[in-house]
């Protein structure tokens, strides 16, 4: 059976990215400025195939992540995405973002998130995946499962302690805790922070010095800098279905409708309903309850 043939990258069609290929470098771009660039099923898919297709071209030296306009980088999942999901078709949006985070590492060449602007959230864990970070002055980064009720485990619990440290990672994690640009770079969480005017400038610098570098070097020492991290991959797949259990849940609900209100969650309404109910089943115990009936002691 003949194969299928494709057209390459720069000659389809994409409705949420925007994909280039200038001077040996590969640009995606996140195009859903109105959204603070929130990718959704769509965005993931394109981002698959578009940087996929670098293999194709084996004359390009770097790949470059970034989003369009000058506001976001990328504020992570779409909301109105993500309150479509629940665990019955959970695999379908989170096989994406694993699929997306393989597909960087596993490419021959370095891949760049070029950070301008709000990088949250899954934006982050994008940035997270990539093999370098350059961010503008303006960038923010962070984590904000904790507010909206969602878990960051597609690479952020991964990759995070690794980069900052236990405490600081869990203070990120649990607090929500973001940091300015200037301060990331303090603390290692991206790679150079430049002004805002500067940042393709900067970015293509990188691109150029690679350019006189040995591709086959970079592609081995790639995948040798990537090989103990890589033993993370069962730590993934555990994320991916902790995270299937979250999607849909009523917490998860109430984060999101909240964020898409502008108002905050109430998360503690959760809090004392389990408190309640965790009293009934004490007492149930007590009461002899959690024996059959015929068994249980009776009354004074």
């Amino acid at each position: 059976m003949a194969a299928i043939k494709k057209k390459p990258a720069k000659q389809r069609k994409y409705s949420d990215i925007l994909y280039e290929v200038k001077d040996q470098v590969a640009w995606v771009t996140i195009n859903r400025p109105r959204v603070l660039n929130c990718f959704r099923e769509q965005t993931l898919d394109e981002m698959i195939d578009a940087l996929k297709s670098t293999r194709e071209d084996p004359s390009i030296v770097c790949a470059v992540v970034t989003g369009a306009g000058d506001k976001s980088f990328s504020a992570g999942g779409d909301f109105y995405a993500m309150k479509r999901l629940n665990f019955n078709n959970a695999y379908m949006w989170n096989d994406r973002m694993l699929g997306l985070a393989m597909t960087i590492r596993g490419l021959p060449i370095p891949v760049i998130a070029m950070v301008n602007g709000w990088c949250m959230g899954g934006g982050h864990e994008l940035a997270l995946w990539c093999d370098l970070v350059i961010a503008s002055e303006n960038a923010v980064l962070g984590q904000t499962g904790a507010k909206v009720g969602a878990c960051p485990t597609v690479g952020a619990t991964q990759y995070i302690p690794r980069i900052i440290g236990e405490r600081l990672a869990r203070e990120m994690i649990f607090c929500a805790r973001r940091f300015g640009a200037k301060e990331a770079v303090e603390v290692g969480l991206i790679n150079k922070c430049v002004p805002q005017k500067d940042l393709r400038k900067e970015t293509l610098k990188w691109c150029e010095t690679m350019k006189g570098h040995s591709a086959l070097t970079i592609r081995m020492t790639k995948k040798s800098l990537n090989s103990e991290s890589d033993m993370l991959y069962a730590s993934w797949q555990q994320g991916m279905e902790l995270l299937a259990h979250v999607w849909g849940s009523e917490e998860a609900n109430e984060g999101m409708n909240a964020f898409l209100a502008g108002r905050k969650p109430d998360f503690q309404k959760f809090r004392l309903r389990d408190k309640k109910m965790l009293a009934e089943y004490l007492d149930g115990n007590e009461r002899d309850l959690n024996a059959p009936p015929s068994m249980r002691a009776k009354k004074k």
